[in-house]
C-alpha cells in the first residue's frame, strides 16, 4: 500500500518535472547560443528527445495511467505489444545517445588525428540515426511477448506469454537485451571515461612539467581548468547513469535467473519485494538528469536556462510600465 502511495506521487512529479526541463534543453541547444559545437548539441539533443520519449511511453502509458486510471491498454493486445516495443526503444536509445556521446569525448580529447574526422554534425547525425533503426529493429519481438485473456469472447486484459518464461528462444534473446541494455552500456562508459580521465591526468602532469614551478604559481593555467572540468563532468554523468540504473540492472538479471516475474505473483521473492518498485523509478529518473548534469555545467547555458525563465516576467513588468 505504500509503495503504491508513492508511486502515485513519485511519477506524476518526475513527468511534471523532466518534460518541460527536457523541452527547455531541446528548445535551448536547438538555438545554438550555447557556446557549444554543433557535434555536441546533435548529441545532447538526441539525448534529450530520447528522455522526453521514455517519459511519455514508460512514465505516462505504463506507470501513470495503469495507476490513476483503468488501464485502457490492457485489453488491446496490439496496444500492449507496441507500447513496449516504444518503451523499450526509447531507453535504448537514451542509453546508447550516453554512450555515443561519451565516446564523442574520448575521441575529441585522447585522439587529435582522429578528431577533426568523427567530431563533426554528419558523423553525430549518422551514428544517431543509426542507434535509432538498431533500437527500433531490436525491439520489435517484445510486440509478440503478449497474449490475450478471454472471458468467452470478450477479451478481459494482455498478459506476458508462459513461453516467455520456459522458451530457449525468447530466454535467448532477453539475455541479448540485458546485456545490451544496461551491462554493454555500463562497461563500456566506464573504460571510456577510465581512458578518458588516465589521458587527461597523464596530459596535465607533463604540461605543468613544461611551465615549471614558477610560471605555474603566477599565472593561471586555462587549459588546466578546462580539463578538471571535464574530469567532473565526465564523473557526474558516469555515476548519475550508472548508480541510477543499478538496481534495475541487478533486479532484472535475478528475475531472468531465477523467474521471480513469475514466482512473485505466486510465492515471496529472494530479493525484497520493494527493489522490484525501487527499480524502475530510480532508472526512470535518469530520464532527466544525465542531460540536466552536462547543461547546469556550461555557464552560457545557465544564463539561457535564466532568460527563459525570466522572460515572462520581464515581460509583463514591461507591459505594466
Amino acid at each position: 500500500m505504500e509503495l503504491t502511495r508513492t508511486r502515485r506521487i513519485f511519477y506524476p512529479i518526475l513527468a511534471a518535472v523532466a518534460i518541460p526541463i527536457n523541452l527547455l534543453v531541446i528548445l535551448i541547444l536547438s538555438r545554438g547560443k550555447c557556446g557549444l559545437s554543433r557535434c555536441i548539441t546533435c548529441y545532447l539533443v538526441a539525448m534529450a528527445t530520447a528522455d522526453l520519449t521514455v517519459i511519455f511511453t514508460d512514465v505516462i502509458l505504463k506507470q501513470i495511467v495503469p495507476l490513476y486510471f483503468r488501464d485502457p491498454f490492457t485489453n488491446k493486445i496490439t496496444l500492449c505489444g507496441l507500447i513496449d516495443c516504444l518503451t523499450h526503444a526509447a531507453t535504448d536509445c537514451s542509453v546508447w545517445f550516453t554512450v555515443a556521446f561519451t565516446f564523442d569525448r574520448f575521441v575529441a580529447i585522447c585522439c587529435q588525428k582522429l578528431k577533426t574526422q568523427y567530431c563533426t554534425v554528419r558523423t553525430a547525425v549518422v551514428i544517431i540515426g543509426t542507434v535509432c533503426a538498431l533500437s527500433s529493429l531490436k525491439n520489435v519481438p517484445w510486440y509478440f511477448r503478449y497474449e490475450p485473456v478471454y472471458f468467452i469472447f470478450i477479451p478481459l486484459f494482455c498478459m506476458v506469454k508462459l513461453s516467455y518464461y520456459s522458451s530457449p528462444l525468447w530466454k535467448t534473446f532477453d539475455l541479448f537485451h540485458r546485456v545490451f541494455t544496461p551491462l554493454l552500456p555500463f562497461s563500456l562508459i566506464l573504460l571510456l571515461n577510465a581512458l578518458t580521465v588516465r589521458h587527461i591526468l597523464v596530459a596535465s602532469r607533463v604540461r605543468r612539467e613544461l611551465r615549471g614551478n614558477r610560471d605555474r604559481e603566477n599565472h593561471k593555467d586555462t587549459e588546466m581548468e578546462n580539463r578538471r572540468k571535464s574530469i567532473i563532468l565526465l564523473f557526474s554523468i558516469s555515476a548519475s547513469f550508472i548508480l541510477l540504473w543499478m538496481t534495475q540492472a541487478v533486479y532484472t538479471i535475478h528475475e531472468r535467473i531465477t523467474l521471480n516475474h513469475f514466482i512473485d505473483v505466486v510465492l515471496a521473492s529472494r530479493l525484497p519485494s520493494v527493489i522490484f518498485y525501487i527499480g524502475p523509478m530510480l532508472q526512470l529518473l535518469s530520464s532527466c538528469s544525465n542531460t540536466c548534469i552536462y547543461v547546469v555545467t556550461q555557464t552560457k547555458v545557465r544564463e539561457e536556462f535564466k532568460d527563459v525563465l525570466t522572460y515572462p516576467f520581464v515581460l509583463i513588468a514591461q507591459l505594466v510600465k
